[in-house]
């Protein structure tokens, strides 16, 4: 499945400070001043209200993913985005759902988008998904996941690319991405992945062409 299992971020919450003089708890004066310039929001009235079932895409279904594999934050407010992250699942849609709704998955993308066009959104854009298995590009990306197997060409059909970049350009106009393939990349190509999606039949000319398609239209 293109998210990652291995991903040590996933323990932040665990050695996270507390917000009352508890720095001297880390290690570190270094890495307490790191973590609290991203926890500020945490503070009584800071956090940003969140609505129950709300989707940042317009037609998206919501399915919340388990907590385990995401990690609530501010984003873009403590950390930017500049990355969309295209993954592959390596199965069916429901069976990556039924992945990212289990904890001891310990990963999950923002998004899944089926063979059909439909698209899932299991973790709010605000929060770290857990997909890249890389802690830097998990904090400043937005997942994908695509129904499908990275040999199998017929994975790949018009309503999918259609509507992932409708997803993928929307993503881009809300966070001011440039849309090339420094900051729309595959899952392959994060720093440190034993992952090779999208793969060789995944049309990176055509779905570039469609982002920015959708993108000027829109915007």
């Amino acid at each position: 499945m293109g998210a990652s299992r291995s991903d040590s971020d996933r323990r932040i919450g665990r050695r996270a400070l507390l917000l009352g003089g508890a720095a001297a708890a880390v290690g570190t004066a270094v890495l307490a001043r790191e973590e609290l310039s991203h926890l500020w929001w945490r503070l009584p009235g800071v956090e940003k209200p969140r609505t129950p079932g709300a989707v940042d895409f317009r037609g998206a279904q919501w399915l919340a993913a388990s907590p385990a594999n995401y990690r609530r934050a501010d984003r873009p407010a403590d950390y930017s985005i500049d990355r969309v992250v295209v993954h592959v699942t390596q199965g069916g849609f429901a069976s990556a759902v039924k992945a990212f709704q289990d904890p001891d998955h310990k990963a999950a993308a923002h998004y899944i988008v089926r063979k059909d066009g439909h698209v899932t959104q299991m973790i709010r854009e605000l929060d770290v998904a857990f997909h890249a298995g890389n802690r830097e590009y998990n904090e400043r990306s937005v997942g994908i996941e695509h129904e499908g197997f990275v040999e199998d060409r017929s994975s790949f059909t018009d309503a999918m690319y259609a509507s992932s970049a409708r997803l993928a350009a929307g993503i881009c106009r809300r966070y001011g991405i440039p849309v090339d393939r420094e900051h729309i990349i595959g899952h392959v190509e994060v720093p440190g992945t034993d992952h090779t999606d999208p793969g060789r039949y995944w049309d990176w000319d055509r779905y570039m062409g469609l982002v920015r398609s959708v993108k000027t239209t829109k915007s």
